[in-house]
C-alpha cells in the first residue's frame, strides 16, 4: 500500500496564479489546492513578463510549498519571452513546466533540450484543433511529458463553438484528451471555469470532468478549490468498496484467482488494481 500511495499525486485542484502577483503567491502557500501553476503567459501583461519571470523563480527557490506541486506555465517558444523562461526554470527547477498551445511533439522536444534530461517534468496545454488531431503523437512524445491539460477557452475559440453550461460541443475533444493521456500513462486535467459566482455550475463541471475520466480541474480562483477537491476525491462509498475488493483478493483461497464473486458481481484483477489506486489516492488526499 505504501509503495502504491507513493506513486499517486493528487491533482484534484490545480490553481492558476499570475506570477506577477506577489500577494497571491504568498497566500497560495496556505491554500488547500493540490497544485499551483505560476503563470507567465496569459495572466501577465507583455511589459510585466520579465519581472514575473523573476518572481516565479524566487517563488520556486523560496520554498514553503509543502507537499503541494509547483508548476510554472511559460510563454511559447515563438514569443520574445519563451526561451528566457525555460532558461530561468532550468536553474530554478520547479516540479514541472507547463507548455502552452502544444500542437505537436516539437515544443516538448525543444523544451527538454533546454531544461535538461534531469530537469522538471513537462505538462502540455491542448488548446487548439490541430492539437486534438495530433493527440496520439503529443501524448507519446516522451521527454518527461507527464500531464495533458485541456485549454477549453482557447479550444472553444479555435473551434468557433458555443459550449454552453453542458459544454456539449467540447465533450468529444475532452474525451480524446483523456483517452490519449491514459494510453500514454499520463495524467489529464480539465479546463477552467470562468464563472466565479456560479457554485452550481462549478460543481456540475467538476462532476462532469470526473465522469469523463479527468484527474482534476484547473482553476482560476481560490474559491473554486473546495469544489474540485470534493469532486475528484474518492467518495466514502468508493473507498469502502475498494477495501472490500482488496480484502477479498487477499484471502488465501483467492490468491491465484483471476476473478471472484463479490457482493453479487464478478470482480477481476483489473478491479483490484483500480481499488488499490483508489485507496492510495484517498490516503494521499488526506495529506496535510
Amino acid at each position: 500500500m505504501d509503495h502504491v500511495a507513493s506513486q499517486v499525486a493528487p491533482r484534484r485542484s490545480v490553481l492558476f496564479l499570475p506570477a506577477s502577483n506577489p500577494r497571491a503567491i504568498e497566500k497560495a502557500r496556505a491554500l488547500a489546492s493540490d497544485t499551483v501553476i505560476l503563470d507567465l503567459e496569459d495572466a501577465v501583461a507583455p511589459d510585466a513578463k520579465p519581472a514575473a519571470r523573476d518572481a516565479a523563480v524566487a517563488a520556486v527557490q523560496g520554498g514553503g510549498w509543502g507537499r503541494r506541486e509547483l508548476v510554472v506555465r511559460v510563454n511559447g517558444a515563438e514569443t520574445a519571452w519563451g526561451a528566457d523562461d525555460l532558461a530561468a526554470l532550468r536553474r530554478a527547477r520547479p516540479d514541472a513546466v507547463l507548455l502552452p498551445k502544444v500542437s505537436s511533439p516539437a515544443p516538448i522536444v525543444a523544451a527538454r533540450s533546454v531544461l535538461g534530461d534531469d530537469g522538471p517534468a513537462l505538462w502540455g496545454m491542448i488548446e487548439n484543433c490541430r492539437a486534438i488531431l495530433e493527440l496520439p503523437r503529443i501524448a507519446d512524445a516522451g521527454h518527461g511529458l507527464a500531464v495533458l491539460v485541456a485549454g477549453t477557452n482557447d479550444l472553444a475559440l479555435d473551434m468557433r463553438c458555443r459550449p454552453g453550461p453542458d459544454r456539449a460541443p467540447l465533450l468529444p475533444a475532452l474525451s480524446q484528451i483523456v483517452i490519449a493521456a491514459r494510453a500514454a500513462g499520463l495524467s489529464a486535467l480539465d479546463g477552467v471555469l470562468n464563472a466565479l459566482d456560479d457554485d452550481a455550475l462549478l460543481t456540475a463541471e467538476c462532476d462532469q470532468g470526473r465522469a469523463l475520466g479527468f484527474d482534476g480541474k484547473t482553476l482560476i480562483h481560490p474559491s473554486q478549490i473546495a469544489a474540485a477537491n470534493c469532486a475528484y476525491a474518492p467518495t466514502d462509498a468508493e473507498v469502502a468498496d475498494a477495501h472490500r475488493i482488496a480484502d477479498a483478493f487477499a484471502r488465501p483461497e483467492h490468491a491465484a484467482a483471476g476473478a471472484i464473486r463479490l457482493d453479487g458481481r464478478m470482480v477481476e484483477r483489473l478491479h483490484l488494481a483500480e481499488a488499490r489506486r483508489t485507496l492510495a489516492l484517498a490516503e494521499a488526499c488526506d495529506r496535510p
